[in-house]
Parts: C-alpha cells; sequence; structure tokens
C-alpha cells in the first residue's frame, strides 16, 4: 500500500500519544430551554482545541462513537483561515513549532496541513467503534494526500466510496482557468452504509401471482457480441413459437438461466414480435429490504442553503459557508442508528448537533452528539444556534419549531499531569481515579464503596492508594484493610515496603505514583 511522505511526519505520526490529557469541565447544562448549573446531558458542546479535546474523550468513548463527520479546513490559502498557509494564525504557530521544531520554518501548505491533520485523525479513529463509520469533507486541493493518509490511519479496506456533493448552484465565473468547481467530495470509511429503504410502491400483483407483488423489469444485456457471445442467441416463446430476436446488447441471462426463467413462468411476453420480453421481478426476489446509497449526495442541497438557515436563526449573516445540516443529516441517516453518538470535531457552526436533534424529532430516535471547536464563537454561535434549534427560530411563515433536547457546555481543564510529570493536585479526585482505572482497564470508571478500590475486572482487583496531603505507602497494615478478594492484585501507592515474598504469595503488584501511571 503506497504511503504519504512529508516534512515533519516523523514528528506527527505518534504525536497524538504526547497531547497532554486534560479534563473536561463542564459549565453549563442547556435543559428544559434554560441554561442550568445542575445536571449534566449526554450531548456534549466542547470548547477548546480538538487534538486535546479528542483526547480527553477517551476514557469514555474509545471504541463507542458510531458515526463521526468532519469538516476540516479545506487549506485555501486564505488569512482569515485558522490553518492557513502562511501559519499566521498564533495557535497552528506555536503548535508547530513545539511538535515539528525548526523543520516548520520549512514547511508547504500541504506539509502543514498534513502535520495538522494526522494526530487528529490517530485519535478519532480510536474514538470510532469497530463498525462505526466516518464521513469526511473536503475539496480539490488536499484530497488526494488525504485519501493516502485516510487508507494508513483507518485501513484500505475500510474505504467505502468518495462521494460527490454538488455544493455551488450556480457556476462560478471568476476563476481564471475558466473551470466552475461546483464540487466537493466526502470521503466514507467504515463496515457498511444503511441502504435506502426500498419504494415498494412500483411492487403489485395485477395477475395474483401466488408468489406475490412484482414488477417488470428489463433483460435487455450490456454487451454485444464480440465480448459475450455466449448472451446473444434468439429468444422463443416455446408456446406461441413467436421469436422475438436478439438485442444488440444480447441479454442479461444465459440460455440456461433464461430456460429455467421460462419453465418458472417468470418471462412477460408480448404479444407481437416486435415487443421486447420482459421478467418478473418478485419483491420476495431480495434478500434485503434496501437498495444502494447513491455516491452523488445531497441533490438539490447547496452550500448557500446552509447560509441561508444560519441567517434564519440569528437574523444574520454571522459564518461563512456553513454545511447545511440537510446534507450531514444524510449521512448520519446511512452511518449511524438510531441510538448513536455522532461526534464532530470540526463543529463550526454546529450544522451536526442541528441534523442530529432534527432526526431525533422526524424518528423519535435517541441519537447522542458531542461537537468540538477550538475559536472563541463555540458558545456564542456553535452552543447559541442548538439552544435556538431545540427551542424553535424565526418568525411568520419561517417560524420553524423547536426539536427539543439538551446540552452540556464544557471548556478544557487543567492537564492531569504537570510539566514534571507530577500528578496536577488541582485536579477533582475522581478524574484522576477516571484516567487510571481506564489506563488499566479501557472501560468507564464506576465508584467504589471502598476506600481506594479503583474496581475489580478479570478477577484483578485494583486500588489506587492516594491521598493529596500525605505520601503513602504499600505495607502489611494497608493490606490487611484491603476488602475486596481477588486471584490479583494491582496496587498504585507512593511507596512500597512490602516484601518480594509476600507480593509473590498474594499476587501483588506495586505500581508507583505517578511514574507507573500508563500515558495514553
Amino acid at each position: 500500500m503506497p504511503t504519504l511522505n512529508w516534512i515533519g511526519k516523523e514528528k506527527v505520526v505518534n504525536h497524538h500519544q504526547d497531547v497532554p490529557y486534560k479534563i473536561l469541565k463542564p459549565q453549563y447544562t442547556f435543559i428544559d430551554g434554560k441554561q442550568s448549573k445542575d445536571g449534566q446531558s449526554e450531548n456534549k458542546i466542547i470548547h477548546g482545541d480538538n487534538l486535546e479535546a479528542l483526547k480527553s474523550l477517551l476514557p469514555e468513548y474509545e471504541g463507542k462513537i458510531d458515526c463521526i463527520y468532519i469538516d476540516p479546513p479545506y487549506n485555501t490559502g486564505n488569512e482569515g483561515w485558522v490553518y492557513n498557509d502562511n501559519v499566521s494564525h498564533p495557535k497552528l504557530k506555536k503548535w508547530l513549532g513545539q511538535v515539528v521544531g525548526k523543520e516548520s520554518e520549512d514547511l508547504s501548505r500541504h506539509d502543514k496541513w498534513l502535520c495538522m491533520m494526522y494526530p487528529r485523525l490517530k485519535l478519532i479513529n480510536k474514538l470510532l467503534s469497530s463498525d462505526g463509520t466516518i464521513f469526511i469533507s473536503i475539496n480539490d486541493i488536499e484530497s488526494s494526500f488525504l485519501k493516502i493518509i485516510c487508507d494508513e490511519i483507518f485501513g484500505k479496506n475500510r474505504f467505502l466510496a468518495q462521494l460527490i456533493w454538488k455544493s455551488r448552484q450556480n457556476k462560478d465565473n471568476r476563476n481564471i482557468s475558466k473551470i466552475s468547481i461546483d464540487h466537493e467530495y466526502i470521503f466514507c470509511y467504515g463496515a457498511s452504509l444503511n441502504g435506502i429503504k426500498r419504494d415498494r410502491s412500483q411492487f403489485s400483483n395485477p395477475d395474483n401471482d401466488k408468489r406475490g407483488d412484482w414488477v417488470s423489469a428489463n433483460m435487455v444485456g450490456l454487451a454485444d457480441v464480440n465480448a459475450r457471445p455466449n448472451l446473444h442467441y434468439d429468444l422463443i416463446n416455446p408456446s406461441t413459437k413467436i421469436n422475438y430476436g436478439c438485442p444488440k446488447k444480447g441479454w442479461r441471462y444465459g440460455r440456461e438461466s433464461m430456460s429455467t426463467l421460462i419453465t418458472e413462468d417468470r418471462i412477460l411476453w408480448p404479444k407481437n414480435r416486435n415487443g421486447r420480453p420482459r421478467k418478473k421481478q418478485f419483491i420476495s426476489d431480495y434478500l434485503e429490504d434496501v437498495t444502494g446509497f447513491s455516491s452523488i449526495v445531497g441533490e438539490e442541497i447547496y452550500t448557500r442553503d446552509g447560509t441561508n438557515t444560519l441567517n434564519d436563526i440569528f437574523n444574520d449573516k454571522i459564518f461563512d459557508f456553513p454545511k447545511p445540516f440537510e446534507l450531514i443529516k444524510s449521512l448520519i441517516n446511512q452511518g449511524a442508528k438510531s441510538d448513536s453518538i455522532i461526534l464532530d470535531s470540526f463543529s463550526g457552526s454546529g450544522s451536526t448537533a442541528h441534523a442530529v436533534l432534527n432526526l431525533n424529532k422526524e424518528d423519535a430516535g435517541n441519537r447522542k452528539f458531542i461537537l468540538v471547536e477550538m475559536e472563541d464563537y463555540a458558545n456564542d454561535i456553535t452552543a447559541e444556534r442548538v439552544k435556538r434549534v431545540i427551542k424553535g427560530y424565526g418568525e411568520g411563515n419561517k417560524k420553524v419549531e423547536g426539536t427539543k433536547g439538551d446540552f452540556t457546555f464544557y471548556e478544557l481543564g487543567k492537564p492531569l499531569f504537570l510539566e514534571n510529570e507530577v500528578l496536577n493536585e488541582e485536579v477533582d479526585l475522581v478524574k484522576i481515579l477516571e484516567y487510571v482505572w481506564y489506563s488499566e482497564t479501557k472501560t468507564i470508571f464506576e465508584a467504589q464503596k471502598e476506600d481506594f478500590l479503583l474496581g475489580k475486572q478479570s478477577n484483578t482487583a485494583y486500588y489506587f492508594y492516594y491521598q493529596k496531603d500525605n505520601m503513602t505507602t504499600l505495607d502489611e497494615r494497608f493490606l490487611r484493610s484491603l476488602k475486596t478478594r481477588a486471584d490479583q492484585y494491582i496496587i498504585y501507592a507512593d511507596n512500597c515496603l512490602l516484601d518480594e515474598k509476600l507480593m509473590n504469595k498474594y499476587h501483588i503488584i506495586f505500581k508507583k505514583i505517578p511514574r507507573d501511571i500508563s500515558r495514553f
């Protein structure tokens, strides 16, 4: 499989492992149409760098996200772009300097874009479930590079399609090349899409065939006689002896298969020889009640529709080129179930949450959304849009009813580890416990009644003997205090005074705080 190399790649391939783990700090919950400091929603909107935010989601969501849609920056070269060609945005300039080093000064616009995308896609892949689906919007400029790194990260065998969206309704006559770029791409990786529910309205049973409803289907082939000579023959009705000849492209079935169709009375014979025999296609012939999802998506949904929707919500133009929520809704319908978690880590104006809320309203689903937005408008635009969609917006003939729903708004909090690799004691203890339990078991932490017990899994008991203001020591006194019986014990503490013989006897593994806490 071909791989892509660029300046700085070796610095970012494993950078996702070095990203500091920061806690998510809830700011408020929007519920019952108003903000509250109480309660917590399963829907999340996170303000902060999406690289750090994706890392913070791992303990709760690794391998649990069913559907991901992202609309990353397209690398157009505009100065207003967050990740623009000249790296004038201070956040990316600082990040590239820290991670890539002096080499960042020599990066091309493509190098910078790939350095930005690669570690984010690595973390996204960790969050995606084994049968989940990811959709990535992109244009011509980076599409060829994106395809190669996605094959590398998600697996070439999981590539489903390069969907095409006609994003522009009217031609762009400003392009000096005299080519109007009217489309964008959406890369799709995963196991399978849901497909489109088959339209049964075309099936009927006018002759009361005991095999059920059917439709008249074409039997003309697709190949000339040189390519498929076995499909070129005269077709004769054995009852009337009428010879219908052979189409220029032959038939779809060989003589043996056609003979079976005749025997089973599945041929619709015209009354005269100038007609074309057709096949009775029974609805029971189909193994599934769905048909394929077209690779041409969002027909008659354009970029301007996304702009118009946002203008209707805010009564003002406040965001450039938001994706139409109807487009994202059609993708979520294909990649998610009615109770799936949907992630968008480049959430912009919040179109993905809009799509999820509308889908839930339409089919009484229980889909959840997680949005991440790094810019300062995360609350004033992204979250505010979601509030208005939930409550309803517009006036007069433009009034749109609310969808109902809720969400919790988060800021990225303090890092769990300080620069000297010691635990940050300003972080709530429960967040430390969640992290350690996840690093050991890759499961969600649940508070235990026994002091210092993290939990028990696979007959191994995990203890985190930690006190903020005191050094802790694993000794025989602490052992005698343990109430949970297990075949093996993994115990974290600041020090250990147990001898090796005793530890082997009770199958104890000591891990020193903070040295032996895994960094993921």
